[in-house]
């Protein structure tokens, strides 16, 4: 075999290497095109109060609840309504045996009438003796006579006057009344009963507000005092009510423990009736926070960062943040993050800055 020439063997190296370099610097930018998207645990940030909502289980109640009785003692002789009866101020609810009273108004008229004869007859007698006495034919003893028998006649008829009034009022205390708008939710007692003056004959619950009653444990009585409220019904879940603390009874109940209080349910209609299930939450008044699994957060000695997932390219940046705290599982962010961004949930320190990823789950696909 004859041997190339120096020259053509030269050529023949050199391009060689040549074509080996050029193979060498293509095959890292083939490589670096053909990278695969790194697939990741997602987590997206929604922010809510730092702490867990409480809620409590109540009833939904009047605002004010009347217990009516009548003003004077009597035999009830009629009851003109039932429970649940919606009634307007001024109906009539019950009435008493009336037949003793409108005798004792006759006999105060009747009184009244012979009081209104005797003034009128002394208040008479009291001007002749003032005229006779003007012309000298009657003694200033027959004026005062007559001057002090007209002063008595006059109280005699004030007070008989008065004494009708009473009557009318007795008479009119036999029936008793609605004082407001509102439902009938008791009636304790019958026709027939005898009852004392003021014993409860009918419970009337006003229409004007509604509240829900609940029990709060000691343990929050500081969030109901300072935090935010909102009712809702077992029969509408869907439907939220503001609520507003009104009252807290300031001693324990003995058996329980707790603390009955009163919120008020701010725009309730007439869907919500009394006796409804109502459920109050508790929230305070805490800004709200993001709660990030513990892997989502790298830190490399410059501070806590994220890295935030880009909703269209799928790339990744690196993001600060303010973490206010530490749980067993989450790292509760407060600031540096908007509600609704995606971060990377897992193995952070494992990822750079502009590494497009997708979801762990379609890795496979």
């Amino acid at each position: 075999m004859t041997p190339f020439p120096i020259p053509r063997r030269f050529a023949l190296v050199t391009a060689l290497v040549a074509a080996g370099t050029l193979a060498a610097c293509s095959k890292p930018a083939e490589v670096a095109k053909a990278k695969p998207d790194r697939p990741v645990s997602m987590t997206q940030v929604h922010f809510a109060p730092a702490s867990t909502r409480r809620t409590l289980v109540g009833v939904v109640r009047a605002r004010i609840e009347s217990n009516l009785g009548f003003r004077v003692t009597g035999k009830i002789a009629e009851r003109l309504v039932d429970r649940g009866a919606v009634v307007k101020a001024g109906q009539p609810l019950a009435t008493l045996d009336q037949t003793d009273w409108k005798l004792q108004l006759q006999q105060a008229e009747a009184a009244l009438a012979s009081a209104q004869a005797a003034r009128d007859q002394a208040v008479a007698e009291r001007g002749r003796i003032t005229s006779l006495r003007g012309r000298g034919w009657s003694t200033n003893s027959d004026f005062d006579k007559a001057k002090a028998t007209a002063d008595q006649a006059i109280s005699a008829y004030d007070q008989a006057a008065k004494a009708v009034t009473l009557a009318q009022n007795t008479l009119s205390y036999a029936t008793l009344v609605a004082d407001a708008d509102g439902v009938v939710t008791a009636t304790l007692a019958e026709p027939g009963q005898v009852v004392a003056s003021g014993q409860a004959v009918v419970s009337l619950a006003h229409a004007d507000a509604r509240e829900a009653d609940v029990s709060i444990p000691e343990t929050l009585i500081d969030e109901a005092r300072t935090g935010t409220a909102t009712v809702t019904l077992w029969s509408r879940p869907d439907k939220i009510y503001q609520a507003k603390l009104r009252e807290l009874t300031p001693s324990a109940d003995a058996a329980t423990r707790t603390y009955p209080a009163r919120f008020s349910i701010e725009g309730a209609g007439p869907e919500i009736d009394l006796g409804m299930t109502a459920t109050v939450t508790l929230a305070d008044a805490s800004p709200a926070v993001a709660r990030l699994p513990l892997g989502a957060i790298l830190d490399q000695g410059h501070g806590p960062t994220v890295f935030v997932i880009d909703p269209v390219t799928k790339a990744l940046t690196s993001r600060p943040v303010t973490v206010a705290a530490y749980d067993a599982q989450d790292a509760i962010v407060s600031k540096g993050l908007s509600e609704g961004e995606t971060v990377v949930a897992l193995g952070v320190q494992k990822l750079h800055t502009g590494d497009t990823v997708r979801l762990a789950s379609n890795a496979g696909s």
